[in-house]
């Protein structure tokens, strides 16, 4: 009987490791929390989850709404990068001033054939100051592969409800500890 219920824990064991794996194999941001006001470094974790083709372009859309002042990204080698702005509705002020267009989105294009099925990367921005006005910023995004399908992780997670087949990338802010600029 002992050996029945250690054979049964590790197969329930594999089960959700299993589980926990395909649930998170989608583009997500690392970190996943950040502070208000504060300057992160934010990777987009991409796994390619198909089995016949490369992922070879990847795009990500930063919210306007709650925007970010300043975003630089970080080099990849294979990999082309266009930055596109928006002229914000209404403007933010930073420590250099009036800022009246924001990064709105970023797109990642392979030059060297991309993820192999199974491979991942990380696509690295430097983001700040984080806004204030908002505790949550959800990033949109849209990866495409060398056999011309995509997949647009653009979903909402909505707190309570089960998590969706392609979840948005997003970032909870939290409160800057008093003091800190």
């Amino acid at each position: 009987m002992k050996i029945r219920a250690v054979a049964l824990g590790a197969a329930v064991a594999v089960m959700v490791a299993v589980g926990a794996t395909a649930a998170g194999a989608h583009v997500t941001v690392v970190p996943d929390t950040a502070k208000q006001g504060g300057f992160q470094v934010l990777s987009f974790n991409v796994p390619n989850e198909e089995q016949a083709a490369n992922t070879v372009k990847v795009e990500v859309d930063l919210p306007t709404k709650s925007p970010i002042a300043s975003v630089s990204t970080k080099p990849m080698p294979g990999w082309t990068v266009a930055v596109e702005t928006t002229k914000l509705a209404k403007p933010i002020s930073s420590d250099d001033g009036e800022v009246t267009e924001a990064v709105s989105k970023i797109t990642w294009t392979a030059t060297d054939g991309g993820l192999k099925p199974g491979e991942f990367d990380l696509f690295t921005i430097s983001a700040g100051p984080l806004p204030t006005n908002t505790s949550k910023l959800t990033f949109k995004a849209i990866q495409t592969y060398s056999d011309g399908t995509t997949v647009n992780w653009i979903q909402a997670t909505v707190k309570g409800a089960p998590e969706p087949d392609h979840p948005a990338p997003t970032l909870t802010l939290t409160k800057a500890a008093a003091g800190h600029h």
